[in-house]
């Protein structure tokens, strides 16, 4: 089966300006998750779906840049739009979306989920933190009994998607409009691999993790 892996990017941001670009270790947020992806064997191809040439500047060597159309820049654009594009312009079996705002996602991680669905019968992968302590929606406990506390390690989890990267079939997009099927499996991701950068402070807190953790 085909893989191919990709990351939409755009050079523009509103919350943290030009989040993309913004240096994290030695190297642009974006290169992080791509050259990750680089070095799992099985994934066939790295792509970034850009409209702007200059992301080049930005791309580790061995990723491939296709340019998409400037529409999918916009402030309203959802993933949906932005997934229907890509599969229409690279045919594989299986995709692998990935965000670039999760620079510390190890090799291990992905190549483990993307494993599990080329080997192992799931229809899709995602990363998740796991979260076993008291969880409460709209008013109401979703995890425990007030009347009946439980201890925390008896606990039923709850699983916070990451973001991190999607992994699904072609047919899952296509005839059900899913990036998470109906049988996925669930990554588990530590707090530093889960960090997400959506805000300046999350771009400050992920420059200071990474003097620690990454060497590039």
């Amino acid at each position: 089966m085909k893989v191919a892996a990709y990351a939409t990017i755009k050079l523009n941001s509103e919350r943290v300006p030009h989040k993309n670009i913004q240096p994290i270790g030695s190297k642009p947020l974006c290169y992080h998750i791509l050259n990750t992806a680089l070095k799992v064997k099985e994934i066939d191809d790295v792509y970034v779906y850009c409209s702007d040439d200059k992301v080049t500047d930005y791309m580790p060597a061995g990723a491939k840049f296709i340019k998409r159309e400037a529409w999918l820049d916009g402030a309203q654009i959802r993933a949906k739009d932005t997934y229907t594009a890509f599969i229409n312009d690279v045919d594989a079996d299986v995709y692998i979306a990935m965000c670039t705002t999760s620079p510390f996602t190890k090799k291990e991680t992905l190549e483990n989920a993307l494993n599990k669905v080329l080997y192992e019968g799931y229809d899709s992968a995602f990363t998740a933190k796991r979260m076993q302590t008291f969880a409460w929606y709209k008013g109401e406990p979703i995890n425990y009994d007030p009347c009946d506390v439980p201890r925390t390690q008896d606990m039923e989890p709850v699983y916070i998607e990451t973001s991190a990267f999607f992994i699904f079939k072609k047919e899952l997009w296509t005839e059900h409009g899913r990036r998470i099927g109906f049988n996925p499996y669930i990554q588990e991701v530590d707090e530093i691999e889960g960090i997400d950068i959506d805000t300046m402070d999350d771009l400050k807190f992920a420059q200071i993790i990474a003097e620690q953790v990454l060497h590039v």
